[in-house]
This record gives C-alpha cells, structure tokens and sequence, in this order.
C-alpha cells in the first residue's frame, strides 16, 4: 500500500448545535482515487471543504503533503494549497470570464508567470478534458452544463496539481454524459498521476472510477474498502446503498470476487 498523502485525525465539524463529524480518521493514499460516500446530511462536502481550508473544524488535525494544513503559517501553507485542485459542484467558474480566464485564473494569481504563457498552458488544461479550442473564447453561460463541469475540472488543473478534489463531478449529467465523464477521470489519474478525493453518491461513478470506498455515517468514516468489500458489509445504510435497486454497477466487481 502507497503512503498516506492525506492524514485526518479526530476531525470534528459542528455548525451551531449540530454536530456534523466527530472525532473522524481518515487516510487519503497517493496515487488513488478515493470515493467518499453517505446519507444526505453525513457531511461529505462538509469533509472536503475542511480539507481545503474552506470550512474551519472545532478539533482534529489534517495533514496534507506533509503539512498540517490546521497550523501551518501562511506562506507554507500556500505552497501546500499550489499542489491541489478543486473542482466543485457546478463547476463554480466566473460568469464574467472567459473559460480561458477562468482556467488562467489561478496561475494569474498564485505563479505569476507572464499573459502568453498562462495563455498557452490555459488552452492545454481545456484541450486536456476534451473541450473543442473555440471553448476558451466562450463565457461559462453558453457551456452546456457537461462543458461546464469540463472547464471546471480544466481550472482544477490549472496549476498541475498532485491531487484533485472532486465534489460531485456528475450531479446534473445524463447517463452518457456522466460514463464519458468518469473515463475522462480515470484518463487523467492515470496519465497524471493524480490522487483523487471523490464526493459523489453515483454508484457507477464508484465503481467506474475508485480504487477504494470511503462510507461516511454515524459522524465518522464507518468503514473504508474496496468496492467488493463494501458488498460484504452488514451495517443497514451501507448495505442498502450498496444492494439498493440502483446497485446495478456493484455487481461485476461483486462477481470478480
């Protein structure tokens, strides 16, 4: 097994009187795409958004690359933060760029290199998930939404990232639209070398994409495996989930075992 690239110890999320994790472990391994799953309210977005410093936990620690991402000062920190990227759900791009703009956007604020070269390397990021070259000139607002979700996931790779955090990257897409989408995410992992932090509640993107499971519930990471593994567990959400009637994508990995 690869080393940990993400450590997350007692992680604890509360919003007012509502406790959303409590004293949750996790360990991210590099070089995997990690699925991460739950009941509505279980807090997966919540966990993601914690990790990239958008959400500040009550208790607990988040190792990232070596760096704890909760103490470091700012200016490693950064560095840290330059070695990630986010795709959130939607896509999340600036209406009033171009989605060349958007895709630049992040070298023009974090790397400081000069217009021409954040262009060029803009226009690859776009080639690199499939959009057409005459995308960058377009505004987010006449992108379908799977060419939205595409120039988002260009942006997440702005900056040539180590690891790439997905929140929902299917939600909205049509069946075609989310196979073509989970090929493009596995395309890149492998071609790249990424390790991937997946939110979603697709259970073929699950089984398409993931190397490993990671079920949140009960204020915690319940259980972690293989998506073999997860078919053999006895917990009653985790084995409705994964045996439920949209449970179709399990059953070959459930055979191959």
């Amino acid at each position: 097994m690869a080393d940990p690239i993400i450590t997350i110890r007692g992680l604890t999320n509360r919003f007012g009187k509502t406790v959303v994790h409590q004293g949750l472990d996790l360990d991210v391994m590099r070089g995997e795409v990690l699925g991460v799953v739950g009941a509505s309210g279980s807090g997966k977005s919540v966990l993601l958004r914690t990790i990239v410093g958008l959400q500040q936990p009550a208790e607990g620690s988040i190792d990232v690359l070596g760096t704890d991402v909760l103490t470091a000062d700012p200016a490693n920190l950064r560095i840290v933060q330059n070695r990630w990227g986010v795709m959130f759900q939607g896509g999340a791009l600036f209406s009033s760029l171009t989605v060349r703009e958007n895709v630049a956007a992040p070298m023009r604020e974090r790397l400081g290199i000069d217009a021409k070269t954040r262009t060029a390397l803009a226009d690859l990021r776009i080639a690199m998930v499939g959009l057409p070259a005459s995308a960058g000139d377009l505004s987010p607002s006449d992108l379908s939404g799977g060419m939205r979700k595409r120039a988002g996931l260009a942006r997440a790779l702005s900056l040539d990232p180590e690891i790439l955090f997905l929140d929902e990257p299917t939600a909205g897409l049509d069946p075609i639209g989310a196979s073509e989408f989970d090929d493009l995410i596995t395309a890149l992992q492998k071609a790249l070398g990424l390790t991937v932090f997946l939110v979603t509640h697709d259970l073929d993107t699950l089984h398409a994409t993931c190397d490993r499971i990671a079920v949140l519930a009960e204020k915690k990471v319940l259980v972690t495996g293989t998506m073999a593994e997860m078919l053999r567990v006895d917990q009653p959400w985790v084995h409705a989930y994964f045996h439920g009637p949209r449970a179709h994508a399990a059953q070959p990995a459930a055979g191959a075992n």
